[in-house]
């Protein structure tokens, strides 16, 4: 009953947390994880075990994992990069019928994710506003520019000035123009989702982002409140929704009004926050899909209001190092 966490790169966190749930479940169980250079990975060292894996885009990267999983007694895999998604959830049946169980969405859906344009479609066909696309004829400023597929804020622009606006914004066809959600007037949430193998949802856990560093969220904090109930009621089922997903909002500070913005089929790297809080998905995946537990998880909400979280840099110290 081993776990494997792939990509694994900082989260210590996330890989601390299933090892402590795997181990009051299954004592002898393992959490392992994988990254291109597993020994410069802080989360590789945290885990049971480590190994080098391929990148996501080699050849050979679904055959190297299938063999490290068999030799390595590995049931279970929890993949952390969006990058990763669409190749494995393609992969989703052939890594079963190796009794391997990757905790991913469905195919579909982890298309609908990574599309930043179907996501807002898919957002508005469940009654949730997002912000106006604009033309690159006919625009207003200020807008926000980001890649219809992207992620960790990676070529992402506030445009506030014509000046601004580059022959490469233009020609770029991957690239939207969008309403601008001002921060001064909203305030900025990503929620973690919870949702079972039926695709229900069993959890919502919405965090404000106070700030931001590198992508990654740096400073945040719990809220109960109307986001909780509002997707609830609006995202109550998703087809092929599986695990963890993090959702981003916004909310009018003055209004209420909430904006979708869009949806990772995966871990967030803030969700630690949402574990400490009480929101315990580690625990959810094991008893679902190592347990096997068949009774129905009931909806959770006794997490905890308003916790803080303040990030900051800490060491992991590998001795030996050979270059």
């Amino acid at each position: 009953m081993n776990i494997l966490i792939t990509s694994a790169g900082r989260r210590v966190s996330l890989v601390r947390a299933f090892k402590k749930e795997l181990k009051a479940i299954f004592p002898e169980g393992k959490v392992m994880a994988t990254d291109n250079n597993a020994k410069l990975s802080a989360a590789c060292h945290e885990a049971d075990q480590a190994f080098d894996i391929p990148l996501v885009c080699d050849k050979n990267y679904i055959e190297c994992l299938i063999d490290l999983c068999k030799a390595n007694n590995i049931s279970l895999i929890v993949p952390t990069i969006d990058t990763e998604l669409s190749v494995l959830a393609s992969k989703k049946k052939m890594l079963l019928k190796h009794g391997i169980i990757p905790i991913i969405s469905s195919e579909e859906f982890v298309k609908l994710c990574r599309n930043k344009r179907d996501i807002h479609t898919f957002f508005e066909k469940h009654g949730i506003q997002v912000a106006k696309e604009y033309s690159k004829y006919d625009y207003k400023l200020p807008l926000f520019i980001k890649p219809i597929n992207g992620s960790r804020s990676v070529d992402t622009y506030l445009i506030e000035k014509h000046e601004d606006l580059t022959e490469y914004h233009f020609k770029n066809e991957d690239l939207m123009f969008l309403e601008y959600l001002d921060h001064n007037e909203f305030r900025e949430y990503t929620c973690d989702l919870y949702y079972d193998k039926t695709h229900h949802l069993k959890c919502v856990v919405p965090r404000e982002r106070i700030e931001v560093r590198d992508g990654e969220v740096n400073k945040c904090a719990t809220e109960k409140g109307v986001l909780v109930d509002y997707i609830t009621e609006k995202l109550d089922y998703i087809e092929g929704a599986v695990g963890c997903l993090t959702a981003q909002f916004f909310k009018h500070k003055t209004t209420g009004a909430i904006y979708g913005i869009e949806i990772n089929a995966r871990f967030g790297g803030g969700y630690p926050l949402a574990y400490f809080s009480g929101a315990n998905y580690p625990k959810w995946i094991i008893e679902e899909y190592l347990k096997e537990d068949t009774t129905e998880l009931p909806f959770f909400s006794n997490w905890e209001d308003n916790l803080l979280m303040l990030r900051y840099d800490h060491e992991v110290l590998a001795p030996n190092y050979e270059r």
